[in-house]
């Protein structure tokens, strides 16, 4: 490796090594503030070197690590993500009891494992992210040790993430074993003479399967609702988020280069679960009571939307993923930071009922929250609606028909939980009854993230050029 090499891997080094000073201060000193301060400074300085060390680019640092715009493109919005999760976590945990220092290391090492998904370019640092990345989950979803919700989340989470590495590992040996080689590119160069052979496409498919689980995408979809609503919020936001976007990423890099029409049993298998995962995603979400539930039934169905835009294939793919992406991380973490931010000490604040009358005791909270729900739902003016827009043209352009129609129908039935929401946020205040106080730093730090959240909502939903003009540079990275 050269100096250009390790210069342009410096955002990720730069993560690692906040991890690794995190957790040596906190051996002899242990301060939550400067914990908390440690792991900002550590994100920020990543996303800094992000932007220096752009001109180096594109470089491929071994076989395992292709730095791109693309690359670099998902890795400023996992550490952007990760930085929000931060600051949320402080209020969520500072009244809690216990101590809380090793939680941000977990998200450091779980920012890392996602960053290296997204520049990974060889099966072994593909499960390599992957490890770091579910094994920081595990404990950060059973973080709160005497919360026996928290408790079976760890543990559902813990069995079914180590099921889906199974399933990844074997379909990478099926597809070395015909290949010879863990590289993307060269499996992608080979894989059309490689068609007829049955050991690709069953690799492929094990592939799919253990991506499926992580992605959370029916039939693999059972462990999400349980893991959001024990996990603590801020954790919650992050597996919904940092998580799922890392591992898209991959599969877009992953897939970008082979053509589906070599492989039309795999177009099948990711158009049915496209389906199945709009669908059922949000018709499962309709008898929910808890707001976290709900969450986690809708991203199953905003997962499906997704994979449209990824099924039409080409540059307008790349874009119209990203961007949707994009426009879901910053919903998703506003919706999961307003949960954080009304929560008590005692519990998450995720049943329904929590939040009736909130428009006429906290008007400003209820407010984003109503913007959140509009642009999760695809309100014009919104982040959402921007997105499924440009995953409705690359759908349109590829003459993917079936797809949108399932699109529009599911959408169609989400919007009626999310209305619902809304009804309760507007409803009369139930006498006696109140919402949890936040303590006056939880309302600065949360209010600040929910603020700056709110604008980008807002901005990318009336304003979308700028990010596009960004993502369509990095779409030449992927499209051959």
């Amino acid at each position: 490796m050269s100096l250009f090499d390790l210069a342009s891997l410096s955002p990720i080094i730069v993560i690692a090594a906040a991890s690794v000073i995190v957790m040596i201060i906190i051996a002899f000193y242990r301060s939550h503030k400067l914990t908390v301060m440690l792991t900002m400074a550590g994100l920020v300085i990543s996303f800094v070197m992000l932007l220096t060390e752009a001109p180096l680019l594109p470089r491929q640092v071994t076989p395992l690590i292709i730095l791109d715009r693309y690359a670099f493109f998902f890795i400023g919005l996992i550490l952007a993500a990760s930085f929000f999760v931060t600051v949320l976590s402080y209020g969520y945990l500072k009244d809690r009891p216990g101590r809380h220092d090793e939680y941000y290391v977990l998200l450091l090492i779980a920012t890392l494992g996602s960053a290296v998904l997204a520049a990974s370019s060889h099966f072994a640092s593909f499960f390599l992210g992957l490890e770091l990345l579910s094994v920081s989950l595990y404990s950060l979803i059973a973080y709160q040790r005497s919360d026996e919700r928290g408790n079976e989340a760890g543990l559902k989470y813990l069995v079914l993430a180590a099921a889906s590495s199974s399933f990844l590992l074997f379909g990478m040996a099926l597809v070395y074993t015909q290949m010879g080689t863990m590289q993307f590119a060269l499996i992608a160069a080979g894989a059309a003479a490689s068609a007829s052979s049955l050991l690709l496409p069953a690799g492929l498919a094990l592939i799919i399967v253990g991506i499926g689980f992580k992605l959370a995408l029916v039939p693999f979809h059972m462990w999400t609702p349980d893991v959001y609503e024990g996990a603590p919020a801020p954790v919650s936001a992050f597996i919904a988020t940092v998580s799922k976007g890392a591992v898209f990423a991959l599969l877009l890099r992953y897939f970008a280069r082979l053509s589906f029409h070599d492989f039309p049993a795999i177009f099948i298998v990711f158009t049915t679960i496209a389906i199945a995962s709009m669908f059922i995603g949000n018709l499962l979400a309709l008898g929910q009571n808890n707001v976290k539930r709900i969450l986690a039934y809708s991203s199953i169905a905003h997962l499906g939307y997704v994979l449209i835009a990824f099924l039409a294939g080409g540059a307008m793919a790349v874009t119209a993923v990203s961007y949707y992406l994009a426009a879901y991380f910053v919903t998703i973490m506003g919706a999961f930071g307003i949960i954080s931010v009304v929560s008590s000490s005692e519990r998450d604040a995720d049943a329904l009922e929590e939040y009736r009358g909130m428009a006429w005791r906290r008007p400003w909270l209820a407010g984003m929250f109503t913007l959140v729900l509009f642009s999760l739902a695809g309100i014009p003016l919104t982040a959402g609606f921007s997105g499924k827009f440009f995953v409705i043209t690359a759908g349109a352009g590829s003459k993917l028909w079936l797809l949108l129609a399932a699109l529009a129908i599911s959408s169609s039935i989400g919007i009626y939980y999310y209305l619902r929401i809304i009804t309760v946020l507007y409803a009369p205040v139930p006498v006696g009854e109140g919402l949890p106080a936040a303590g006056p730093l939880l309302s600065l730090a949360g209010g600040v993230a929910l603020a700056v959240l709110a604008l980008f909502l807002i901005w990318l939903g009336v304003s979308p050029a700028q990010l596009l003009g960004l993502i369509k540079a990095t779409a030449a990275y992927l499209v051959y």
